[in-house]
């Protein structure tokens, strides 16, 4: 089978490797569609991972063979394959921290060679844990892979969300207006509340507009701080979350946020960037600092309900499809994107 095999630092190989052979409780899938995440791109282009490794973990596909031990799962089923699975009874999980837990974290489906996600490829191995755990999700007629491959990345927003208790009648800032930030606009309103967003990109800000943000701003607008008290009755918004990984985001959003309010970190910024902050800012107004990283088991049936409903428009984050053998190139458009570049699709 082909594959994009990470062998350094920016070096994507197309390649032809062995199909991954099956124990009796694994289940193959051939992929159809896979997401091109941040994370994805940080891992080709940073050195925090030994090579050989194939990535890509917003995976839609078919079932293409199973185990003899494997239940309940036919070859040519339509399924969203779950790259993290918890293990339920560590003192994570039992805390519902589940993006904490070590099984969590230690991804197991594969492509070949380390186990890291293993989208980028023909065929990705699912582990037994994870097929047994519901970790494969069937894809229900009407629903196109392309549609399915949204489920993971609805389930990390949606976590967030969840978090920070966004509920009707809120007003929710989101800085960014890429993918995931149009994804957030797109739950937020699902959940009864307003969304404003901020962008450099104009188009962007006119895309935040079209599919439901209640205001769109560019980032630089000096009068920013007064246009959302202004929607907010002199109070400013209830949240803040950031999807851009800019301490000038988050400076912005902590003279936006209301006192009493939250800001939520979702983008990861730069291990070397530190902000400072005074203390008594957030003692004084009473803010909440939190984060929400990847996605959790417990909203993992909601997430996929929202998608599979068509309950938000993932088809209006498409922007690119390139076949597997042009994923360097998709890299390239992801890390220097034209002004339409939003969500970029792979298809082996």
């Amino acid at each position: 089978m082909k594959a994009q095999v990470f062998r350094g630092v920016n070096q994507l190989s197309y390649e032809e490797i062995p199909v991954p052979e099956l124990a009796a409780d694994e289940v193959l899938v051939q992929v159809q569609v896979v997401g091109l995440c941040q994370s994805d791109i940080k891992k080709i282009r940073y050195p925090l991972y030994e090579p050989p490794r194939i990535f890509g973990h917003e995976t839609a596909g078919t079932i293409a063979a199973i185990g003899s031990e494997v239940q309940k799962w036919q070859v040519g089923q339509r399924v969203v394959v779950m790259h993290h699975i918890p293990c339920m009874h560590c003192d994570y999980c039992l805390h519902e921290n589940y993006s904490m837990c070590d099984v969590y974290k230690n991804v197991t489906t594969t492509a070949g060679f380390t186990p890291s996600g293993g989208g980028f490829a023909d065929y990705v191995k699912v582990p037994g844990h994870i097929v047994r755990n519901g970790g494969l999700i069937p894809i229900p007629d009407g629903i196109t892979f392309e549609q399915a491959s949204f489920v993971e990345p609805t389930n990390c927003c949606l976590k967030a969300v969840k978090k920070a208790q966004i509920a009707p009648g809120q007003t929710v800032l989101i800085t960014g207006a890429g993918p995931i930030g149009l994804m957030f606009i797109m739950l937020v309103k699902y959940f009864g509340a307003r969304a404003i967003a901020t962008d450099l990109i104009p188009s962007r800000i006119e895309k935040a507009l079209s599919i439901g943000a209640d205001a769109a701003f560019d980032a630089r607008d000096p009068e920013l701080t007064p246009k959302i008290e202004a929607m907010t009755k002199g109070m400013g918004v209830d949240t803040s979350i950031l999807a851009v990984p800019s301490d000038k985001a988050f400076f912005q959003a902590l003279s936006c946020t209301r006192k009493g309010g939250k800001i939520l970190f979702f983008a990861e910024f730069p291990d070397e960037l530190e902000i400072p902050i005074n203390p008594n800012v957030l003692y004084r107004r009473e803010i909440d600092l939190m984060g929400s990283y990847s996605s959790s088991y417990k909203v993992q049936s909601l997430a996929a309900d929202i998608v599979f409903n068509k309950k938000i428009d993932v088809d209006a984050l498409v922007s690119d499809r390139y076949a597997l053998k042009d994923l360097a190139a998709a890299v390239e458009q992801a890390v220097s994107p034209t002004p339409e570049t939003l969500k970029i699709l792979i298809y082996p």
